[in-house]
């Protein structure tokens, strides 16, 4: 084993992360994460749930695949179909992981498995015994261990190591747990497995009571060397231990824990802002590390002190974790010079067809509003990077609209080559519009949750439109841009659209 003071950073975006209600990534989302994460340099991606769906599969095999440097892993219940399922995915990663699970507190296996104790023991020992055959790094995690029997638990991490289990995770799936009680239970633990120094133990903690962070770094001042987390904490119910906030923690109070990480933090920001692009989760904006307000000073004695020396009230700097510092305005003068250095300046590096295609929408939106800023740029590129192929695109939409008449939409898609239009009537504008895309179409949406953001500030703000879709049974995160609100909120379920066709249309040629 390595030194004892180096943390392992477990990243479970894409797989706890994308159970958040609402979510619904694709493959090419999914990589383009996955490939951020690596620039982050987290140690070890989870990449999906390989046996829950052809597309989690299909996910899980590309990351696997393409995306170099961590870990990948897959996650799989403690059964031969499943682990099998499992090392069918990660196979071909540079550094492939099984990570299997089994319940492990008396609830669980009275409620939910309907297993004894000695039978959860004998699954277990056979899962990790089975996934060893086909992996040398094999995680086992002990579900719902926070409240599970202490006896019992270190018996079953004492004989899933001897099985072969490289890493043991001992999670508090539920978020019961408080940092006090939770470091005593890692400690006491570890204490009673007598062949504890085989492994890493690791922690996965939920933010039910708002302590997943907190629970997490109790958990390493008592011997956890493996943090599981997610990008702005996102995950099942309340979420899971926030990414960024461990990271920034073992940082900043790097004197009391005394532990090392190997990270790139200036891509702290750009991981936290990609992932809510994605997701169609906006970051709250006082939100630690990431949030909007993170790094602002509103009161005048905060903002003396600040003027003064910055130590006064900031204990981190904001360009640490990659929040820009540029003040270049950019407008409709302004050539392609100076809109690639910027988009450098914010971390994206675009070349030939890519950048021209950025250029000209920047030029667009500059004809729009006076001044561009950074957060309008930002938006521009993940719209155009970030993007499928679209299937349906949006030629013009005309509302009539009012507190007295009927809400009524005319809309113009382009499909290849064909143009074709539309009319409908709503409760409103919006409503309108989507039941004209709906008999063009023929693809009906039903929208579960609509968000509605200035990119910027002022009048002509760019607006930012973001829309979760249900089609046919599934969610889809639908994003739309423009100046105009109304146009951004039509891109956004036509985006989903696209989306759901986009889906099928792989399924279809996989069958072929």
């Amino acid at each position: 084993m390595t030194s004892k003071n180096r943390i392992y950073l477990f990243d479970t975006t894409l797989r706890d992360g994308e159970q958040s209600p609402g979510v619904s990534l694709n493959v090419e989302e999914k990589v383009e994460i996955a490939h951020q994460l690596a620039r982050l340099g987290v140690d070890i991606i989870e990449a999906g749930f390989p046996i829950a769906s052809p597309g989690d599969f299909a996910a899980v095999k590309k990351i696997s695949e393409v995306v170099r440097g961590p870990v990948i892993a897959g996650l799989c219940r403690a059964t031969r179909n499943d682990i099998d399922r499992t090392w069918e995915a990660v196979k071909a990663a540079e550094t492939p992981r099984i990570h299997t699970f089994l319940a492990s507190s008396d609830i669980h296996l009275k409620h939910k498995l309907q297993k004894t104790r000695e039978e959860m023991l004998e699954q277990a020992v056979n899962a990790v015994k089975h996934a060893k055959k086909y992996c040398s790094d094999v995680e086992f995690s002990a579900e719902d261990a926070s409240r599970s029997d202490l006896d019992f638990l270190a018996q079953v991490i004492e004989k899933v190591i001897a099985a072969g289990a490289t890493v043991v995770n001992l999670p508090d799936t539920v978020g019961y747990a408080v940092p006090e009680e939770y470091g005593q239970f890692i400690k006491t633990v570890m204490s009673k497995v007598n062949n504890i120094d085989q492994a890493i133990i690791s922690v996965h903690c939920h933010n039910d009571l708002g302590m997943a962070v907190a629970n997490s770094l109790a958990a390493v001042c008592n011997g956890a060397r493996q943090i599981e987390c997610a990008v702005n904490g996102i995950g099942e119910r309340a979420g899971n231990a926030s990414l960024e906030e461990i990271i920034m923690a073992l940082y900043t109070r790097k004197a009391f824990y005394d532990k090392e990480i190997n990270v790139n933090y200036g891509e702290i920001y750009r991981t936290s802002r990609l992932v809510s692009s994605l997701t169609g989760m906006i970051v709250q904006p006082n939100k630690a590390i990431v949030g909007k307000n993170a790094f602002l000073h509103e009161s005048g004695i905060h903002q003396d002190g600040v003027l003064k020396d910055r130590s006064t009230y900031e204990i981190m700097s904001p360009q640490l974790v990659g929040v820009s510092s540029s003040n270049l305005v950019l407008g409709k003068h302004s050539g392609r010079h100076a809109f690639k250095e910027q988009l450098e300046e914010l971390g994206f590096t675009l070349q030939g067809e890519e950048l021209e295609k950025a250029f000209l929408k920047f030029k667009e939106l500059a004809d729009k509003k006076k001044e561009v800023t950074n957060d309008d740029l930002e938006a521009l590129i993940k719209d155009q990077v970030w993007s499928i192929p679209e299937r349906f695109s949006l030629k013009y939409v005309h509302i009539s609209s009012g507190t007295t008449i009927l809400p009524t939409a005319t809309v113009k898609l382009a499909i290849e080559q064909m143009v074709f239009e539309s009319a409908a009537t709503g409760d409103g504008p919006l409503d309108a519009a989507c039941r004209a895309i709906d008999k063009i179409t023929d693809i009906y949406g039903k929208m579960h949750e609509f968000k509605l953001n200035a990119v910027s500030g002022g009048k002509d703000a760019l607006g930012e439109a973001i829309a979760n879709i249900e089609i046919c049974g599934k969610m889809y995160s639908g994003r739309g841009l423009s100046t105009d609100i109304i146009e951004a909120s039509v891109k956004s379920y036509l985006n989903a659209i696209n989306k759901h066709y986009y889906e099928q249309q792989l399924a279809a040629n996989k069958e072929v």
